[in-house]
C-alpha cells in the first residue's frame, strides 16, 4: 500500500471512532434523572431523584408512559437516548394551579396541565395508583414524602 491509501484509511478510521463516539453519546441517558427545573427559584421539596433506569428496566415502562405528545398520545416509538422535549417546554406554567376562588370559574382540565408541577404529579401519580392495583400492593409510592425525601 502507498502512503495516500494508508493515510486515507487512517483518517477514515479517526472519523468512524469520532462518529462513533458521537452515536453512543447521543443515546446515553442517566440512569437517574435529578427531577430539578431552573423555572423554579426555590424548591419547596427536595428534589426527586428519578430512577429511569429501574422504571424502563424493572418496572418495564415504555417511553410512552411518560414522554407523549401535544395531543397527549404517548411516544411509543422513542427509542433510549431520543432527544425528548423537557416537560417545562409545553407544561410551562411553574408549579401548580391557583386555588380557586370562591366564585372565580374552575379551571379545566386542559388548564390546569399547563402548570408543570400539576401535569408531573398527575402523570407520576396516576400510574403508581394504576400499577399498585394492578399488583395489589403499596409499592410505587403515591405521597409526597416517599419521592421527596425530608432535606438534609
Amino acid at each position: 500500500m502507498n502512503k495516500r491509501s494508508l493515510l486515507i484509511i487512517a483518517i477514515v478510521g479517526i472519523a468512524s471512532m469520532f462518529l462513533a463516539t458521537a452515536i453512543y453519546a447521543g443515546t446515553a441517558v442517566d440512569p437517574v434523572v435529578k427531577m430539578e427545573n431552573k423555572a423554579y427559584a426555590k424548591h419547596k421539596k427536595s428534589i426527586v431523584m428519578f430512577s429511569h433506569k429501574k422504571h424502563a428496566e424493572e418496572y418495564k415502562a415504555g417511553c410512552g408512559d411518560c414522554h407523549h405528545d401535544a395531543d397527549n398520545k404517548p411516544l411509543n416509538d422513542l427509542k433510549m437516548g431520543d432527544d425528548v422535549q423537557n416537560c417545562i417546554e409545553c407544561h410551562n406554567k411553574p408549579g401548580r394551579p391557583p386555588k380557586a376562588k370562591k366564585d372565580a370559574p374552575k379551571l379545566s382540565n386542559k388548564e390546569k396541565m399547563e402548570y408543570h408541577a400539576y401535569a408531573i404529579h398527575v402523570n407520576c401519580k396516576d400510574c403508581h395508583k394504576a400499577a399498585n392495583k394492578k399488583s395489589g400492593t403499596k409499592s410505587a409510592p403515591t405521597s409526597c414524602a416517599k419521592c421527596h425525601p425530608k432535606k438534609k
